[in-house]
């Protein structure tokens, strides 16, 4: 039988509404006798019954349920990321809902006033921009809020984040040792944190060693393998200013830059070295 109620459930096990609530509550079982119990229960089978979790929820306060907000879920440095918190959130007895805002502050409102819509017990947001921490102040006072993988301007935030800046001198640093006097880094949007702080650790080891940041004064629309293609390609017509090194602030934009470098007949390393970021499998 299907769209059976509660009310249903109580008439076939011939006990009151209440009752049958409690039988069927884990939290509250034990306000009822064994038998009874099992009457409610085989009765809730045979009429193929099932519980409303979220009204349940709402009725103690919690449901049980978390949203998490990513930039492009075709970025192969979030599986690692939505794995982890599935596994750590679903030992805890949470699920997630997974939305991706394909790096829009848009978006990024209106999944939040959803989530906050459907009462999710709270968001964890990889997704924010600089520019959004008052938005996310709000969102904060209907539920609680975590930022991962990047930071917003408004410091009262709890945050997850690496050191970006300290990733990127890492990164420079390598390709400065291994003998390049001109780099260039392929720059992400930069009201994102994390490229933004990738940017100036780049900087930071150009301003220290004997080379030449010939970087281009445009950054990605968005952090692709697309963007990444079209930067590097301008990179490579630069002729006598080309770079002989190139470090992209993601792991995708250094896919781009490789299929750049493909097409022009150049290859890596022999010709131009690349570092991506982030350490995809890909």
């Amino acid at each position: 039988m299907n769209g059976a109620t509660l009310q249903d459930v109580a008439d076939r096990a011939r006990v009151h509404v209440a009752t049958a609530s409690r039988a069927l509550d884990p939290d509250r079982q034990f306000m009822v006798s064994a038998n009874t119990r099992e009457r409610v229960r085989q009765a809730a089978e045979e009429l193929g019954y099932q519980v409303n979790a979220l009204a349940r929820g709402l009725r103690k306060g919690f449901t049980g349920i978390l949203g998490v907000v990513v930039p492009d879920i075709g970025n192969p440095f979030l599986p690692p990321l939505l794995r982890g918190l599935d596994q750590q959130l679903g030992a805890r007895g949470f699920m997630t809902l997974v939305a991706e805002t394909h790096e829009s502050s848009r978006n990024l409102r209106q999944i939040c006033e959803h989530l906050i819509s459907r009462r999710v017990d709270g968001v964890i947001v990889s997704a924010a921009h600089l520019g959004d921490g008052p938005f996310l102040a709000g969102v904060a006072k209907s539920m609680p809020v975590v930022l991962a993988v990047r930071r917003v301007d408004a410091p009262d935030h709890y945050t997850v984040t690496h050191d970006d800046a300290l990733g990127a001198r890492l990164a420079a640093e390598h390709l400065v040792d291994l003998g390049h006097s001109l780099v260039a880094q392929l720059r992400g949007p930069q009201d994102v944190s994390s490229f933004n702080e990738r940017t100036e650790g780049f900087r930071q080891v150009i301003a220290q060693r004997r080379c030449r940041d010939v970087s281009s004064d445009e950054t990605a629309r968005e952090p692709t393998s697309v963007e990444g293609k079209r930067l590097a390609e301008r990179l490579l017509r630069r002729g006598h200013n080309r770079p002989t090194a190139i470090f992209a602030q993601n792991d995708l934009m250094a896919i781009g830059a490789l299929e750049a470098l493909a097409e022009a007949g150049l290859r890596c390393p022999q010709d131009i070295s690349i570092v991506g970021y982030n350490d995809a499998p890909l």
